[in-house]
């Protein structure tokens, strides 16, 4: 039979699209000091995906920030939706500028795969969405399987038009060959360590990894080299008996009496997904397609699939719930509350799970964790929880900063991927392991030596006299000081000296003085 022809609509830096910038007016989004989406005017001036805040705004200094939005992406896109909806029944809708579908019965009723695209090109233009000077229109690619499609979509994105690949098993091959290996962390969500392996190991396009040996493969790599490489060939990366979707039970709650706000039905399908997610997960089961319903008690109705292809959580789940109600009020006058909240998953396949890394991954700890989390979300709002990220930086105090709970996903939390910090250009920044104990602020000491009199340090680094006592306690074995001299350029510059310390009591301690005083900014215990 074949594996089945895909459409995927992609449209490139659409969190700028949704910032509704005026014509030729130079705009990024950023997160986490990055650039994720420029203008053309910003693009024209040098700025470019993945640049640090500063050095883009020293190649535009005009540049208007607007920091990543994903809830205001999802409602600017959701007109995108409801266009493309109207011709074709069923759509797999992925993050916010991107969907997805069957080309198969589209492309019949509209009498073949180009006047089905330009039919998509048609009502999406309709929609008046990309306000002017803005990239005009998404790509559309067309091939065997999902991946071919959505890299497919990339190239057409690039050059504002369609990109058609050929059927056939070769003919995907031959496409997908002399592409590069990010392609499949960047599309496939393959861990990007792998693929920095395979590119040390000599390995640069999909072609190369396309052309080991299928038993090699499995036994050096596991089963994400196996993924991957399936894709590589342009094979599908699921088994021949998971494409059948497995049957799974359809969870709803009718509301008596219907409820007005949003909020209220968020609330309850956190409780709905707990229900699916946790029913599917004791049968080692996970969803990676689900269709979120809401209804009216005048017949008012919202439906959307939504997709994702390492299986859904339940925070990720409630996002998608917000995103759809929320969008949904904004497009249409609704006459009455809201009767019913159906989550139907239509697509379910067995969770293989990921391989660990050598030094162990997700523990029943994270699950227990991500749970109380979820619960207190859902009692206070995710505007009052707060979790660490890792975000990088000289201090100590910078590098792992409180983030709101909703801007990461807690299924894949930061702290389970390499610190942003590592390979970032953080001159004077204290080396790991990291200490266990971070005082903030930081806690005044009395740091003095054999005479009894405070160790000061100068402006070049040279101190008064050896420590031998923090707070009383004698001093085994010290480093340092190592000077810090932080934006000194602007109103809050940062002078300051550290010191690491070993007590008699068995303390490492990390020592920061300013202004004559020390601070006690961390310590290993």
């Amino acid at each position: 039979m074949g594996r089945p022809r895909h459409v995927v609509l992609w449209w490139p830096h659409w969190g700028v699209v949704a910032a509704t910038p005026v014509d030729g007016e130079p705009v990024a989004v950023w997160h986490a000091h990055r650039v994720l989406a420029c203008t053309p005017a910003a693009r024209a001036e040098g700025v470019r995906i993945g640049h640090r805040r500063r050095e883009a705004q020293g190649r535009c200094p005009l540049l208007r920030w607007e920091s990543a939005d994903p809830d205001r992406a999802a409602r600017a896109f959701e007109p995108v939706v409801r266009a493309v909806i109207e011709m074709v029944p069923r759509l797999e809708v992925g993050d916010p500028g991107s969907l997805a579908f069957l080309a198969r019965g589209p492309s019949r009723y509209f009498g073949g795969e180009e006047a089905m695209v330009r039919r998509v090109v048609e009502v999406v233009s309709g929609t008046g969405v990309a306000p002017v000077g803005i990239d005009p229109l998404p790509g559309l690619g067309v091939a065997d399987g999902r991946f071919a499609a959505d890299l497919a979509a990339r190239l057409a994105a690039g050059r504002g038009s369609s990109f058609f690949v050929p059927p056939g098993a070769e003919a995907t091959r031959a496409f997908l060959a002399p592409h590069s290996l990010a392609a499949l962390h960047d599309l496939a969500g393959v861990p990007a360590d792998l693929v920095d392996l395979w590119r040390r190991l000599g390995l640069r396009t999909l072609g190369d990894l396309a052309a080991l040996d299928p038993a090699d493969v499995v036994g050096r790599f596991g089963r994400p080299g196996v993924r991957a490489h399936l894709l590589a060939r342009g094979d599908d990366d699921r088994p021949p008996d998971e494409r059948v979707p497995l049957v799974a039970p359809v969870v709803e709650h009718a509301f008596e009496p219907p409820i007005h706000h949003a909020d209220a039905a968020v609330f309850v399908s956190r409780q709905l997904a707990e229900q699916l997610l946790g029913g599917l997960a004791a049968e080692g089961r996970l969803c990676t397609r689900l269709v979120i319903t809401a209804e009216t008690e005048h017949g008012e109705r919202s439906e959307r699939c939504w997709g994702r292809s390492t299986g859904f959580g339940v925070a990720s789940v409630v996002e998608r719930v917000r995103w759809q109600l929320d969008g949904w009020s904004r497009q249409q006058s609704l006459t009455a509350g809201i009767s019913l909240l159906r989550l139907d998953p239509v697509e379910v396949r067995r969770d293989t799970g990921m391989q660990p890394g050598l030094w162990g991954g997700r523990t029943q700890a994270d699950d227990w964790a991500q749970r109380a989390i979820t619960r207190v979300v859902g009692l206070v709002g995710e505007e009052h929880v707060r979790v660490p990220a890792p975000a990088g930086g000289r201090r100590v105090q910078h590098e792992v900063p409180w983030v709101p709970v909703g801007s990461i996903d807690l299924a894949d939390p930061p702290a389970a991927r390499p610190s942003p910090s590592e390979g970032s250009p953080w001159p004077g920044r204290i080396p790991g392991p990291a200490p266990s104990v971070l005082h903030d602020p930081p806690v005044e000491v009395s740091v003095v030596d054999t005479s009894g009199a405070v160790v000061r340090v100068g402006g070049r680094g040279e101190m008064s006299g050896a420590p031998a006592q923090v707070d009383g306690d004698p001093v085994r074995a010290w480093a340092g000081p190592w000077p810090v001299d932080e934006r000194w350029w602007s109103g809050r510059a940062h002078r300051a000296a550290r010191l690491q310390v070993v007590t008699g009591a068995g303390r490492l301690l990390l020592l920061e003085v300013t202004g004559g005083r020390w601070w006690l900014v961390a310590e290993h215990r």
